[in-house]
């Protein structure tokens, strides 16, 4: 089993940067598919970005290309979101989910969730 806990959200101007990151407890971490996802209010929560056990591998949302980073750091058991030019409509509240399949946009693949963190873009 795997816990994960998000942090690093906060409130930030249009244009701004933020630095997501996933604490995951657990001998597995490194042998997951890592992926951030994200939930606007009165939105389906949708994919942000994901990476592969090692880090070789991503994938992003077209939305969030160029714009976001996703990096992990197996020795800290720790996933990052690096997220540059924030704009109004990333405003969400943004989890990270694992899964044992490779890198996937679907949210069913993913088993274990964080409890999220707020993201809030002013313009």
């Amino acid at each position: 089993q795997v816990q994960l806990v998000e942090s690093g959200g906060g409130l930030v101007q249009a244009g701004g940067s933020l630095r997501l990151s996933c604490a995951a407890s657990g001998r597995t971490f490194s042998s997951c598919t890592m992926g951030w996802f994200r939930q606007a209010p009165g939105k389906e929560r949708e994919f942000v970005a994901a990476i592969s056990r090692r880090g070789g591998s991503t994938v992003y949302a077209d939305s969030v290309k160029g714009r976001f980073t996703i990096s992990r750091n197996n020795t800290k058991n720790t996933l990052y979101l690096q997220m540059n030019s924030l704009r109004p409509e990333d405003t969400a509240v943004y989890y990270c989910a694992t899964t044992a399949r490779a890198p996937t946009m679907n949210r069913y693949e993913y088993v274990y969730w964080g409890q999220g963190t707020q993201v809030t873009v002013s313009s």
